[in-house]
């Protein structure tokens, strides 16, 4: 780069975006990277109050900031990813898909502490939509050593820092448990809770099973949905330490692998996620689930819709975030739960 007098500039080639700000009205580029000033620019430039210039003038130890954000980029866009133009010396990434998006934090903090560069995304483990926005990248200066940018792609590797996985057609079976519920003494209230939050999804509903209180035909309605094809089974009710809450154990006899009962999560805090023997998903659902308009549910539902298959250790990162502040005007996922 070479710095001159902006009336002295006509013929010499821009090395960076100018961008002009109308409030209310735009902020964009007046002039790309690679323009050449010309007589009729210098009054445009000097209303934009560019006294001085920067002019190109090749370095080939260095990367003009446009090239530097599309090396970033490139390190995080993956499959199911759309990138946009370089612009001010940004490149921003966008979702192609519907799905889950996830986020290498190990390598994408340890690139941005390496100074004059930047990664900055959406959060990580929720749900993206085609078109939505997921990142940016670009570079502090206007150019940066090559070797800095080197030592980026060495943190980076073969594998993109970024990546939505796409959420997958399911066959679900819900089995409601309460004697309450079984006897007709009062109206479940959990089945129409559920079959909302699983419109959100590719979803097929098999059915809703209620049963009573007994362990073995609890085990039993879960079976029977898995050995119709399920590939998720929610159980709803029986989740508390009640003596007659038998729901947790119910779904141990039926001999799937308990990852968690419990999650430091409010509200949810009962939560009960199990795998089969086939790797099947069991969620045991807390009652607030009924009653709360989000809740551990909504956090964990989109990792196993994308076949994300959780650990203990999964759940038990929830906890930093886990408290839903059960807002007037809900506006999840932008908000503070679940991060």
């Amino acid at each position: 780069m070479k710095l001159i007098k902006t009336v002295e500039a006509v013929g010499h080639v821009l090395c960076h975006d100018m961008t002009r700000i109308i409030p209310g009205v735009e902020k964009d580029a007046a002039f790309r990277k690679g323009h050449v000033v010309r007589e009729e620019d210098i009054p445009v430039l000097l209303s934009m109050g560019k006294e001085y210039l920067y002019i190109w003038e090749k370095d080939e130890n260095k990367y003009h900031e446009n090239e530097a954000a599309e090396i970033l980029c490139k390190m995080c866009k993956n499959e199911y990813m759309d990138a946009g133009q370089v612009k001010e010396g940004k490149v921003e990434l966008f979702a192609a898909i519907d799905g889950l998006f996830k986020i290498d934090e190990e390598k994408l903090n340890a690139i941005n502490a390496l100074g004059e560069m930047i990664i900055a995304t959406r959060h990580g483990n929720f749900p993206v939509k085609k078109g939505d926005k997921l990142a940016g990248t670009r570079v502090i200066p206007l150019v940066i050593d090559k070797k800095k940018m080197e030592r980026a792609k060495e943190i980076a590797g073969d594998a993109p820092i970024l990546k939505i996985l796409p959420f997958r057609h399911k066959k679900v079976g819900i089995v409601t448990t309460g004697n309450e519920v079984y006897h007709g003494r009062i109206k479940d209230a959990f089945g129409p809770v559920i079959r909302d939050k699983l419109k959100e999804y590719d979803v097929e509903i098999m059915g809703q099973t209620i049963v009573n209180d007994d362990p073995k035909r609890i085990a039993d309605a879960i079976y029977e949905y898995i050995n119709r094809g399920a590939q998720m089974v929610v159980c709803t009710g029986g989740m508390s330490v009640d003596p007659d809450d038998t729901t947790p154990t119910a779904i141990k006899n039926a001999g799937a692998r308990i990852i968690t009962y419990g999650a430091p999560v409010l509200p949810g805090a009962m939560f009960l996620l199990a795998y089969t023997k086939e790797d099947i998903p069991i969620l045991g659902l807390p009652g607030c689930v009924m009653y709360a308009k989000r809740t551990i549910f909504d956090l964990v539902l989109p990792r196993v819709m994308a076949d994300e298959r959780l650990t203990a250790s999964d759940l038990h990162a929830l906890g930093i975030g886990g408290l839903c502040l059960n807002c007037e005007t809900c506006v999840f996922p932008n908000c503070g739960f679940g991060k």
